[in-house]
């Protein structure tokens, strides 16, 4: 059993990551901001570990994190506005990635944008600004020497996932459900080779199994 520590754990993928790795036999440790968030992700079967990502620097963070073999960052403003997205997936996403650095830990997985989100019509600034702080901190963990993987996925949904994706280093866009984003997490932490790579993740026809062992072999 490996300890996997969650940035983001209390959000829609966040919850659905934590329920698999634990029903996998791993730990996963649950950053949330909000006290009563705690017993759902206890429920779910985590450890809440209680900080503000927007209120915390890389060292304080780095202590929260210690002794992790992995950092999943799926943290996300929601559309809350251009404030807290630079906040949350720009600055939270540096700091996360310089803690891990300063805890000793490798393995990180950022859950990023797919670059042909809004393609067809015409962005808002808002939207244009997130797309830009995604990029910027895609560029941020590549220029590391981290064992990264950046999944992209497709649009989003609460549909109920089928344990079947598409996924390649490029692929057509398209939607995902977020049950099948949590499961394609998990089951890439639990193949280590598969690294330093970005991914690009839609609903599709491969198991998922199946897919991230494609990945694994090149």
């Amino acid at each position: 059993m490996s300890s996997v520590f969650i940035v983001g754990a209390a959000g829609n993928i966040g919850r659905r990551l934590v329920e698999r790795l634990a029903n996998r036999g791993h730990e996963p440790r649950a950053l949330h901001r909000k006290p009563e968030q705690a017993d759902t992700l206890k429920d779910l079967g985590a450890t809440p570990v209680a900080g503000d990502l927007t209120a915390l620097d890389a060292p304080a963070l780095a202590q929260l994190m210690a002794g992790s073999k992995a950092v999943v960052f799926t943290a996300g403003a929601g559309g809350a506005g251009m404030d807290v997205t630079n906040a949350i997936d720009g600055r939270g996403l540096e700091t996360t990635v310089d803690a891990a650095q300063l805890a000793g830990i490798k393995r990180f997985l950022l859950v990023s944008a797919f670059p042909d989100a809004g393609r067809g019509k015409t962005p808002s600034e808002g939207f244009e600004n997130y797309m830009a702080v995604k990029k910027r901190a895609d560029v941020y963990l590549v220029d590391t020497d981290l064992d990264w993987v950046i999944v992209r996925p497709g649009t989003l949904s609460d549909e109920p996932g089928t344990g079947h994706v598409r996924a390649d280093v490029a692929i057509p866009y398209g939607n995902v459900p977020r049950d099948d984003v949590a499961a394609f997490l998990a089951e890439v932490i639990d193949q280590p080779t598969v690294n330093r790579i970005i991914i690009e993740l839609t609903e599709g026809e491969t198991p998922i199994a199946n897919a991230v062992d494609r990945l694994q072999r090149g």
